[in-house]
């Protein structure tokens, strides 16, 4: 589970690197094409700023996996590995549900939004909302496997502290 997590994880590095290219050469060839020509791409601006919220979440799910969100570790390290077991597992069932609360939303919300348009490219607004609906799930799924790892004893002491410092990696 482990791998595929971890392909997953280099497949969103990719695409997220494709949002970028892809709002450089939009924002960029807008700013040349106005100044430059008096003219403009007009989806360019909706489309870089639904690029931006996908690039946002979708490298919100790296940061999951890879446990680089911030986070304070203070107390957490100082514990034994019970304390450590249950305050993980306090954490995580927290993010679980707060990740329940954003997935629940999101889907409502591209629902709903599913057959209105957007102005500049008429694309559905639920493209728009779907990047939460794929976090949610994306995110659920790294959270269950890292709290069943640690239920089951195969996640070592280091592993119990959700947080890692710069220096670590």
């Amino acid at each position: 589970m482990a791998r595929i997590l971890d392909l997953y994880c280099t497949l969103l590095k990719f695409v997220i690197a494709l949002c970028l290219a892809a709002m450089v050469v939009l924002v960029f060839g807008n700013v040349v094409l106005r100044y430059g020509f008096n003219s403009g791409i007009t989806t360019s601006e909706e489309l870089s700023r639904w690029l931006l919220v996908w690039l946002t979440f979708l490298g919100a799910i790296v940061a999951v996996r890879e446990h680089a969100h911030l986070g304070v570790d203070t107390l957490v390290r100082k514990l034994g590995p019970t304390g450590k077991r249950i305050c993980f597992v306090i954490n995580y069932c927290l993010m679980l549900y707060a990740d329940w609360l954003l997935l629940a939303g999101s889907w409502r919300q591209t629902i709903i939004n599913l057959d209105d348009r957007a102005p500049a490219t008429g694309l559905s607004m639920g493209i728009f909302y779907a990047v939460g609906v794929i976090f949610g799930v994306s995110t659920a799924i790294i959270l269950l496997y890292d709290l069943y790892r640690v239920i089951s004893g195969q996640a070592s002491e280091e592993d119990m502290v959700a947080v890692r410092e710069s220096e670590e990696q």
